[in-house]
């Protein structure tokens, strides 16, 4: 994978892993055992803690919430086997892992969309951007094109036909604002904004650092036919996991979307389910 995100994790969130890890039957399939969920912060750790006091013990479910602070940790944990699902991620950026760091992950179902944004200090309008701007996007692959695609999407930049989620500066056809693209760590991108014209943040980390997606954001993705929605994912074979099932229902269900939707108003979309 290119780019090289920081599996920072702080020593509590590593010493809650390591309980986890000790406790939490993973992998085993059976049912009525702690189901160990690893999750950012925001949103996704706030919509399971959601579920924990209010959904599941009521269905029977005992969910164990371990965050994590950046993108390549809860995977690697969940492949090893220390988690037994993971949210935070989208289809994308999985597959994307899976070929990368050769993993074994699947999604279980689609559960928000967590609108990645473009951030300015003095900057209204993205087609404002100053000639000569340097603007951060996240330097992991797929996180990387989808930025750029953002910004493409405004005319900002031109790229490549067919680049789409894999896009990389190299892509870039056309570039009339002279812009230079700065790749940096996801969580960094926040903090960037004090050196840098504009910054597109992931949502989360735009959560994490007080911006409001839905307010602050001076270009936001669309949700019509956006492929980024988060995932509940597994390590193949344990989709059919009785436990990962009812936390895939209750993620999905009409209480958690309203929950999403009175909480976020807006800066993290609820998938449709028919």
């Amino acid at each position: 994978m290119r780019g090289h995100v920081t599996a920072a994790v702080t020593g509590t969130l590593a010493l809650t892993l390591g309980l986890s890890a000790c406790g939490s039957g993973s992998g085993s399939g059976s049912d009525g055992e702690t189901l160990t969920v690893g999750a950012t912060p925001t949103p996704a750790g706030e919509v399971l803690t959601y579920i924990k006091e209010n959904l599941a013990q009521k269905e029977g479910l005992d969910l164990r919430i371990t965050e994590f602070t950046d993108y390549v940790t809860p995977n690697t944990a969940l492949q090893e086997g220390s988690l037994d699902a993971n949210l935070y991620q989208h289809a994308p950026y999985l597959e994307d892992f899976n070929k990368s760091k050769k993993t074994e992950l699947t999604p279980v179902t689609e559960v928000y969309l967590p609108p990645m944004g473009v951030y300015a200090k003095k900057t209204k309008d993205v087609t404002e951007l100053p000639a000569g701007a340097t603007v951060a996007v996240p330097n992991d692959t797929t996180n990387e094109g989808r930025a750029l695609e953002l910004l493409a999407s405004k005319g900002v930049i031109g790229l490549k036909k067919g680049a789409g989620a894999n896009a990389t500066p190299e892509d870039i056809t056309s570039n009339p604002k002279k812009l230079t693209i700065k790749p940096l760590e996801p969580a960094q991108l926040p903090r960037s904004l004090e050196d840098v014209e504009a910054a597109v943040i992931n949502n989360n980390y735009a959560l994490d650092a007080g911006l409001s997606p839905k307010k602050d954001a001076i270009l936001l993705e669309s949700p019509k036919d956006n492929p980024y929605n988060n995932v509940l994912a597994v390590k193949k074979g344990d989709q059919d996991d009785p436990r990962v099932k009812k936390l895939a229902e209750l993620l999905t269900s009409p209480r958690v979307k309203q929950f999403i939707e009175d909480k976020y108003k807006g800066s993290v979309l609820p998938v449709e389910t028919s």
